[in-house]
């Protein structure tokens, strides 16, 4: 069966942004690549040389992964057309990880009870990426 995992592109500040992802999931990244230490970017400006190459933190069975964009190409606009849908394993979990991955940003509808029999919530968190949280209660 193919594995999705979720891509994030930042302006310059995907380390801070994958470190504090890894303060809230824990664990320790899989991989991490800077654009210095990769061949055939030797030739590109030194401002650009320690940003993220590719970064790879490990979440249950699934990848969170990112990277910096170089200043010599366009820049990412944050929008609304990625969100980052979180199925926890238990109800204190999901409050847990909302408390910290919300924390700076923007809490778009509070963790609740909903009709679908799930404690779910929406957030963009303070590097502009939207976040659903939702923990399925046993039916």
């Amino acid at each position: 069966m193919a594995t999705i995992n979720t891509y994030l592109n930042f302006n310059g500040n995907t380390e801070e942004a994958f470190n504090f992802y890894k303060a809230a999931f824990g664990g320790e990244f899989a991989v991490v690549m800077r654009f210095g230490d990769t061949p055939g970017c030797e030739e590109m400006p030194a401002t650009d040389k320690n940003k993220i190459m590719h970064i790879a933190l490990p979440i249950g069975g699934n990848m969170l992964m990112g990277t910096d964009v170089p200043e010599t190409m366009e820049q990412v606009k944050n929008g609304t057309s990625v969100s980052i849908s979180v199925n926890t394993d238990s109800e204190q979990q999901t409050r847990d990880l909302f408390a910290k991955l919300s924390a700076g940003g923007d809490v778009k509808m509070p963790l609740d009870n909903m009709f679908w029999g799930a404690l779910y919530g929406m957030f963009t968190d303070k590097f502009g990426i939207q976040w659903m949280l939702n923990y399925e209660y046993e039916k």
